[in-house]
């Protein structure tokens, strides 16, 4: 094992301060505030609120506003490095909305026009615009993302999955959250006023930050900072409302501390969250109270300056923090006019220019009650490193499944007699376990979630409960999504839904999984279409060395209507809806008797032509393969039926693999998280020990002791092994 430190050596910026660091840094610098009314779209007169918007050129181009945001970010933040990153890890929230809203509007029934909606559309194209061989990758936990995504890249590099990696985060103004954070009440129409005693909400904002972190020994020539720490929890409290204490907010900080390897009194600057909300910043405040009672660091928020910039606003305050501590500057807190007495805080009111900021806390809190922390340090300072991890041995404990059959016993019993599971999952199904004040509170998407978490903990059979949730979902809550649009636009843009509003974000149905255990550990939403939940099975294994309980993985997607065949490819090519999905109950340790699951590879197959021998050699090669799979599971979405089978011809070929292979998604029908399935009924099949009948005729077919390998094919390709 190896010390790992992790560096910043390149920072990307385009926000309402400007576009660039140099632009943020005098925007900093003279205490400058970038709030007026939307331009990007048209509002009521009664509805116009000032906004945090981009008004500087930027990429150029036909792709939707955030995709350019965010390439603009990654191009600056490479801009003294010649070699392409390991992996994208980005924090996004609502990808092409804004052009799917203009769509949805004029009725554009061409699937062409929702080809980039995807949140995890963002972190592919600039991967494939940075040509990155390796996993793109994104977390879409609401206001948190961008924190997020980076402790993920502070994870990956640590546990030597790559040297360098771009992480950061991107969200464009839209409908959508404009109206939905009126919708809530909780937006100022004088602008934000953080921590001021006059305060009563946010501005929505917009923009992108990207940072290039780089594992090494010590600093690089290039060293701008140093991620010393993170961490991440979640309060299990409320929807949308913060734990009224700030529970989850201490933790957050307490831990990310802790992981930095420092004491609290070596925190010389706290980026606050610092929303503008009276329920948040009275949360933080007392959080802050908390862990610092007596000698209090500086402390500022930027948002009333630029806006809140959603899954974008974690990195871009991690790009403020650095900068805090290389151009020795510390921002004020524009907007509050008079410090709030009863929040105790004294924040900084004028920029401060001082060589004494080393340390910096910056604090991202998001709706599900997702918490995220991330110390920042000078590269200069003498630190402690940290050993360089192991990959962790996931045991998994117990499973479940949602299908067009039904539950998993009705699956199985479909898979025995050779027949097919497609299908939407039936209501009855889905609410069979869940309260009547559950059904009626929820709709479909997590409602499937949550029936999904309570089986597989049912199916576990343990009197606990799981710590930590790591959801995959190609598309989130599309119900929420279309009727809260629906209902806008029917109104001329005068009404809408709070509640849809709330459950629209990608990781509302892992909040309410969260709220419905207990779970304060963890809470991260993946979105990556077709690989949502590798994602999701990436996320829990990187994280897993800080639980110590157990964790569930789940990947979940919903049919709709209307929605389905306007973004998602696959399933518009298969005349049967499906949707359902899958959940494993793991547990981090090597004693157990379970089978083990892991993630052994996720690369583009676009950018990296000798892709399909990569797989192979990360696998063991071929006495390995042979040696220890008795099936593979391949997963081919119908929008790349074309190439995926080609990808699975030459794998066979080149691994000489010659057993049983299983073309699954002709079993659960296209959805994008289908391989949440086909890891549930992986570890089915490793457990018994044998392959239902009805896939090779009557006989069930034996693994002789073997695993199961699930392939993943298409634009990326994945692979999964569950063995005994």
């Amino acid at each position: 094992m190896t010390d790992v430190r992790v560096y910043i050596t390149g920072m990307g910026l385009i926000s309402p301060a400007g576009r660039g660091l140099d632009k943020t840094i005098g925007f900093i610098r003279k205490g400058a505030k970038n709030i007026r009314p939307v331009s990007l779209f048209s509002v009521s007169r009664d509805k116009q609120l000032p906004v945090g918007e981009v008004c500087d050129s930027f990429e150029s181009g036909n792709m939707p506003r955030t995709h350019r945001l965010a390439l603009t970010a990654a191009k600056e933040a490479l801009g003294n490095c010649e070699d392409v990153p390991d992996a994208v890890i980005m924090g996004v929230t609502t990808g092409g909305m804004l052009n799917t809203e203009v769509c949805l509007k004029e009725t554009d029934t061409n699937p062409e026009s929702f080809r980039y909606h995807a949140t995890g559309s963002v972190a592919a194209y600039v991967a494939r615009k940075l040509k990155c061989r390796g996993p793109a990758i994104t977390i879409s936990t609401a206001c948190s993302s961008g924190a997020v995504a980076v402790k993920a890249a502070l994870e990956m590099l640590r546990s030597g999955r790559g040297e360098m990696i771009l992480a950061g985060g991107a969200d464009s103004l839209s409908r959508l959250t404009y109206h939905g954070f009126y919708s809530l009440q909780l937006t100022d129409p004088d602008g934000a006023r953080p921590l001021s005693k006059n305060r009563r909400g946010m501005t929505v904002s917009e923009g992108a930050a990207m940072l290039l972190l780089v594992a090494g020994e010590k600093a690089p020539e290039l060293a701008i900072a140093e991620i010393l720490g993170a961490d991440l929890s979640c309060d299990a409290y409320h929807p949308s409302g913060p734990h009224p204490e700030g529970q989850g907010a201490i933790d957050a900080m307490r831990g990310a501390i802790r992981d930095a390897r420092i004491h609290v009194e070596d925190i010389d600057y706290i980026n606050l969250h610092g929303t503008g909300t009276i329920d948040n910043d009275l949360s933080e405040a007392r959080a802050v109270n908390t862990l610092f009672p007596k000698k209090k660091p500086l402390m500022s928020s930027i948002k009333g300056a630029i806006g809140h910039s959603l899954g974008a606003a974690g990195a871009v305050e991690a790009v403020v923090s650095a900068l805090a501590i290389s151009e020795n500057l510390v921002p004020a807190t524009i907007g509050c006019d008079i410090p709030d007495p009863v929040l105790g805080l004294h924040p900084v009111m004028e920029p401060l220019e001082t060589p004494d900021v080393e340390t910096v806390l910056s604090n991202s809190f998001g709706f599900g009650g997702n918490n995220a922390a991330i110390v920042i340090g000078s590269p200069k300072t003498p630190r402690h490193p940290v050993l360089q991890k192991e990959a962790p041995c996931l045991a998994v404990l117990g499973c479940a499944c949602l299908t067009g059959a039904g539950n998993i016993e009705a699956s199985l019993k479909r898979l025995s007699t050779g027949r097919d599971f497609r299908g939407t999952v039936p209501d009855s199904v889905i609410s069979e376990s869940l309260s009547p004040r559950v059904i009626r509170r929820l709709k479909r998407l997590p409602r499937l979630t949550l029936s999904l978490a309570t089986a597989v903990h049912a199916d576990a059979g343990l009197a606990g409960k799981p710590s930590s949730i790591f959801f995959g979902t190609g598309w989130g809550a599309l119900s929420e999504t279309y009727d809260f649009l629906t209902k806008l636009f029917q109104s001329d843009e005068q009404f809408t839904s709070p509640i849809d509003f709330i459950g629209s974000v990608h990781n509302a149905p892992a909040g309410q999984v969260a709220i419905h255990f207990g779970s304060h550990g963890p809470n991260i939403t993946t979105t990556g279409g077709d690989y949502s939940f590798e994602q999701a099975l990436m996320m829990a294994t990187l994280m897993a060395h800080d639980i110590d309980d157990e964790m569930v993985v789940i990947g979940a997607d919903e049919s709709h209507e209307v929605l389905s065949d306007l973004f998602d490819m696959s399933a518009r090519a298969d005349k049967t809806p499906s949707d359902g999905g899958g959940a494993l109950y793991l547990k981090c340790g090597k004693s157990h008797a379970n089978p083990k699951i892991a993630l052994l590879f996720y690369e583009s197959a676009g950018n990296n032509p000798s892709v399909i021998l990569s797989l192979v050699t990360a696998l063991g090669r071929n006495k390995r393969i042979k040696k220890t799979y008795g099936a593979i599971l391949a997963g081919i979405p119908a929008a790349f039926r074309k190439e995926g089978e080609e990808q699975l011809r030459e794998f066979l070929a080149i691994s000489g693999y010659a057993g049983p292979v299983i073309d699954y998604r002709k079993f659960t029908g296209e959805f994008a998280s289908a391989s949440a399935i086909a890891a549930v009924l992986a570890f089915q099949f490793a457990k018994c020990g044998e392959l239902p009948g009805g896939f090779f005729g009557s006989k069930p077919v034996r693994l002789n002791g073997k695993g199961v390998l699930i392939i993943g094919l298409g634009e990326f390709l994945t692979a999964i092994e569950i063995i005994p």
